[in-house]
């Protein structure tokens, strides 16, 4: 795990707290203690299928697709609000996740303004965003290729298909629809 403590400090609010968006897999997979988790909004980024994956989702042979912020418009997920004490552990664990050691860097981490819709209080929020200068990035694949690599897709982590619908499954439970994510799941071929 690697360990950045200068970022975990960086990360903290003036309360001594850290805060995760999470837009995809995070939601229903954080994988790392919270003391809280409120839905939040995230403007000037959308969640989007904009990454080709090669091992998580997907194989070089039959590449699947992961989730990535991408620039523009808004996108409503979680933020999970981190005790400063394990922020330094959670970054290390979450860098691990999603910027691991020699593998291609599909995510640029920031810290990004994030509306808490909870309290309606602004906070600097770490977030994962899609890397564009990656070869891996697809941009605007059409819903129907997506849907095909998606409904294709199987790698270290299980089916693509699982990840799109446990996103949507708990973007439901919060109350968000995401119609670009609906139309790809009503796309893809019947298991």
């Amino acid at each position: 795990m690697r360990h950045d403590p200068e970022a975990a400090r960086a990360a903290l609010d003036a309360d001594g707290h850290m805060y995760v968006f999470a837009y995809g897999s995070l939601i229903w997979r954080p994988g790392f203690t919270h003391a809280a988790a409120h839905p939040a909004l995230l403007r000037g980024f959308h969640r989007r299928f904009c990454l080709w994956s090669h091992r998580y989702r997907g194989t070089p042979d039959r590449p699947g697709l992961v989730l990535g912020l991408d620039r523009g418009g808004a996108c409503r997920g979680l933020a999970f609000r981190v005790a400063g004490a394990e922020a330094a552990e959670v970054l290390a664990y979450l860098d691990d996740r999603e910027l691991p050691d020699g593998a291609e860097q599909v995510y640029h981490r920031r810290l990004l303004p994030v509306r808490l819709l909870d309290s309606g209080r602004m906070v600097r929020a770490v977030a994962y965003v899609a890397n564009r200068g990656c070869r891996l990035y697809c941009g605007r694949l059409s819903p129907e290729r997506a849907a095909a690599a998606i409904a294709a897709g199987h790698g270290q982590m299980g089916p693509n298909r699982e990840y799109l619908l446990n996103t949507l499954r708990h973007l439901r439970a919060m109350g968000v629809r995401d119609a670009g994510l609906d139309r790809i799941a009503g796309l893809m071929p019947a298991e």
